[in-house]
């Protein structure tokens, strides 16, 4: 029998890991956003940008998590993650650039917070931000498409790095 969200057996876990979004807007992805935040016990979402509605399409695709997973809207991106550098987060950002590394090749401090950033559905990070970055990561893609939809790959990424953390 299919198990619900009231007889499931997962622990609940917040996991020291911020994303920031930076300038994402589409209300679908989101929602999305909100949905994979819960499931992956991130402490916080921070939507960054102008225009960011939180209106019925987001809260489809939600599933009402918009509604206990901690989150703040800033307008500026590179102010919020400067702030998160200099609180001592390790900012990680996913982005396909000349020099990312594959996720399956990063081992980041377990001891230290992260912030992922993951940047607009048409632009991605800005460099501003990428400069900013203390890795950049990418996940290694093998068909003709050269990116995946932000939300998947979001989701790909929290999962390796909370697989990473209950490892240690």
């Amino acid at each position: 029998m299919q198990l619900t969200h009231d007889t499931s057996k997962f622990t609940p876990r917040t996991y020291p890991i911020t994303v920031i979004c930076d300038g994402i807007t589409n209300a679908p992805n989101i929602g999305s956003l909100f949905r994979t935040a819960d499931a992956f016990g991130i402490e916080k979402l921070i939507l960054c940008g102008n225009h960011i509605e939180l209106g019925r399409k987001s809260a489809k695709t939600s599933r009402a998590t918009e509604k206990y997973v901690s989150f703040e809207i800033n307008n500026n991106s590179f102010e919020t993650v400067s702030n998160y550098k200099a609180k001592g987060y390790q900012i990680i950002a996913l982005e396909i650039t000349e020099n990312s590394q594959p996720i399956n090749q990063l081992h980041f401090k377990t001891n230290q917070p992260i912030a992922l950033v993951i940047g607009a559905e048409n632009f991605g990070v800005s460099e501003t931000i990428l400069a900013l970055a203390d890795a950049v990561i990418h996940l290694e893609m093998y068909g003709k498409n050269s990116s995946m939809n932000v939300v998947q790959a979001s989701s790909i990424c929290l999962y390796e790095f909370t697989k990473q953390l209950n490892d240690t």
